[in-house]
């Protein structure tokens, strides 16, 4: 019975209604009994207009299967591209990060390299500040013109000298 529809007062509790003209059957309503006992091939007409109408009581009505397939179908197509546009990221990171890799690698070894070319500036600096050293005392140029490594590392001190 469908909500709003009022009941049909020759169905009884316990029998179901008859289906009329649709299975064959007296209209009459049909108890339990009745129909435990009833021929298979009328119950089979019963059903079978049902059956191939796809009615199904209760329910909201299915798609169809080509409707199906082609949601199916545009499901797949989506995580199939999702699933390169993954890798494809996942490809990329890999990449950029083996790049960071090599480039920290290169800086690094060019930052090693830099510092031990200070460090033998800084050794030839002193030698030549040394050889220097040596050579002033025979040397026969006025020292008040000349500039010598002591002063030329503080030129705030000769600034101040000059005041």
């Amino acid at each position: 019975m469908m909500p709003g529809q009022i009941p049909d007062p020759s169905v009884t509790a316990g029998s179901l209604p008859g289906l009329g003209p649709l299975s064959g059957l007296p209209s009459s309503a049909l108890t339990a009994e009745e129909l435990k006992y009833a021929d298979i091939r009328n119950i089979g007409a019963m059903i079978a207009p049902l059956h191939f109408l796809e009615v199904k009581l209760g329910k909201r009505p299915q798609p169809v299967k080509s409707e199906l397939d082609e949601e199916e179908e545009r499901r797949k197509r989506r995580r199939e591209k999702n699933k390169v546009a993954a890798a494809r990221c996942r490809n990329k990171k890999k990449e950029r990060t083996e790049f960071l890799q090599r480039e920290s690698e290169r800086l690094e070894l060019m930052n090693a390299e830099l510092k031990t070319q200070i460090e033998e500036l800084k050794q030839e600096r002193q030698q030549l500040i040394l050889m220097l050293n040596r050579h002033r005392p025979t040397c026969i140029v006025r020292t008040d013109s000349v500039k010598t490594p002591e002063s030329e590392g503080n030129p705030l001190l000769e600034q101040l000298e000059k005041k």
